[in-house]
């Protein structure tokens, strides 16, 4: 495997499936098999998954909530499907801990970050939930700031798409695709990769990010392999 430990960010949304709203628990299944496969393998895996098949904090600004407490709602949205995909991994007999920005004692540990690497390195899949447990900050600013806390060597943000286009290739099919990208020119080009605080961050500290297709079987294990699937950005 050419990656020991990495942080896999993974989108509220994909979790619908074919759904409209909530969690497909055949998507589920699919991921959860996907990070087994890797995880036997020995890779160490950290997880941050959105919430936005649920909840979304900037929608709720639009409808005329305040910011803040939809951001916390949104929080929240992340800790059911943590805990929804924690429950499918431990079906596949994957040793998990899932690790709250927000106490919630009944139902997972606080966020430490020694207690976070030593589950690593004991083989435990760690979940970080909660965000970054501050309003205004988005999961993909979590998956960053826990990234370089947990020292991984890579981002891979497993989405419906293989890769970063030009344009979006569901919208038009003569997108093109980036096999690789510095993060200077991902801005420049106006790239939607991550929010720019997540995006800056990995740059600063430079995090590489790996955008694929996760709902293929199989991908994910090849992209810790090593295989040029989806598209890297680096520095």
């Amino acid at each position: 495997m050419k990656y020991k430990r990495i942080l896999l960010k993974l989108s509220g949304e994909a979790l619908m499936g074919t759904k409209q709203f909530g969690i497909d628990n055949s998507r589920l299944v699919v991921y959860a098999k996907q990070i087994k496969e890797i995880s036997d393998l020995g890779v160490e895996v950290a997880i941050v998954i959105g919430g936005g098949n649920i909840f979304r904090g900037v929608q709720a600004e639009e409808g005329g909530m305040e910011r803040t407490q939809g951001d916390y709602m949104g929080m929240l949205a992340t800790m059911i499907n943590s805990m929804a995909l924690q429950s499918a991994l431990e079906v596949q007999g994957v040793h998990t801990r899932l690790q709250s920005a927000i106490k919630m004692e009944a139902i997972a540990e606080p966020f430490i970050k020694r207690k976070a690497v030593r589950h690593l390195e004991k083989g435990r899949v760690v979940i970080f939930g909660s965000g970054t447990g501050s309003p205004f900050f988005t999961t993909d600013s979590a998956a960053s700031l826990r990234a370089i806390e947990i020292d991984a060597e890579v981002i891979l943000k497993g989405t419906r798409v293989d890769g970063i286009y030009t344009e979006d290739p569901e919208k038009n099919p003569n997108a093109k695709k980036y096999k690789n990208l510095t993060f200077d020119e991902a801005y420049s080009k106006d790239l939607k990769v991550m929010d720019m605080t997540a995006f800056t961050l990995c740059k600063e500290n430079n995090v590489p990010i790996i955008v694929f297709d996760m709902n293929t079987p199989g991908n994910l294990k090849k992209v810790v392999a090593g295989e040029e699937i989806g598209t890297l950005v680096e520095v």
